[in-house]
């Protein structure tokens, strides 16, 4: 049995952390340093960190929020939003990420993600998958991009098993269904990606209750679980979060 993984995320914009619902109406969250710092001493096992608006302003990540939070975590760190090419990668790894999420840049040009895979190694390279449900899709999930905006007209899963022929080392799908909704992660989508590939996959998008993130390993097949809201909000701890799944025979790293 795998060890499963807690993950916060910090979504990032104008240097505060925030939270939407669908991927709008965002509401301040807080400093990224003291959450960073915060989520750390809980016992998270990494950190992502996504600059939200990055792709959709057309500008690179701000750096300098990549070495703030960076130097007070010990953690992985994975950072995403406006990469898009090697030499961006090179940057926020050399900034303090461990490493680096993709989605847009990736669909846009996937040799991207052969290249990155090949110079820096597949296990920093992660590929973000949003998705939405479509019926005329072949599994029924259509592939979006620019922060949920755009459809591409794709499908997501299929989508999910080219990124793992070209070389990515994470699957990070988010179902825009159920962002920030605290409903539940979208296990229907979650499932069908972890069903088509054999890499760690992250759940995330709509945990809100501790039942929510054993639905997500054992309904869903993930093996890192992300959570924004419930963590930022306060609602539930990390360490109830594992003590939870370990109640329920799963194996996680307490703190």
């Amino acid at each position: 049995m795998e060890t499963v993984r807690i993950m916060p995320c910090l979504d990032m914009k104008e240097g505060r952390v925030v939270k939407g619902i669908h991927f709008v109406d965002l509401k301040d969250a807080g400093d990224p340093v003291e959450n960073a710092s915060f989520y750390q001493r809980e016992g998270a096992d990494e950190l992502a960190m996504l600059d939200i608006a990055a792709t959709v302003e057309n500008r690179k990540t701000r750096l300098e929020w990549v070495k703030n939070v960076s130097s007070v975590i010990d953690i992985p760190l994975t950072v995403g939003g406006g990469i898009s090419t090697l030499e961006d990668i090179d940057l926020v790894l050399e900034a303090g990420a461990d490493k680096i999420s993709m989605n847009s840049a990736a669909v846009k040009d996937p040799d991207l993600v052969r290249d990155a895979a090949k110079r820096f190694g597949s296990a920093r390279i992660t590929v973000a998958i949003d998705a939405r449900r479509n019926n005329e899709m072949p599994s029924g999930f259509e592939l979006v991009v620019s922060g949920g905006r755009k459809p591409v007209g794709k499908d997501a899963i299929e989508w999910a098993k080219r990124c793992q022929e070209l070389g990515a080392g994470v699957i990070l799908p988010t179902s825009m269904d159920g962002d920030g909704t605290q409903k539940g992660y979208d296990l229907e989508y979650i499932k069908a990606i972890s069903d088509v590939v054999d890499l760690p996959v992250v759940a995330s998008g709509g945990a809100g209750k501790l039942e929510h993130f054993y639905e997500g390993v054992v309904m869903g097949g993930a093996q890192i679980l992300l959570a924004a809201s419930v963590f930022h909000y306060r609602l539930i701890s990390i360490r109830e979060v594992k003590e939870y799944l370990r109640g329920k025979g799963l194996m996680v790293l307490l703190p």
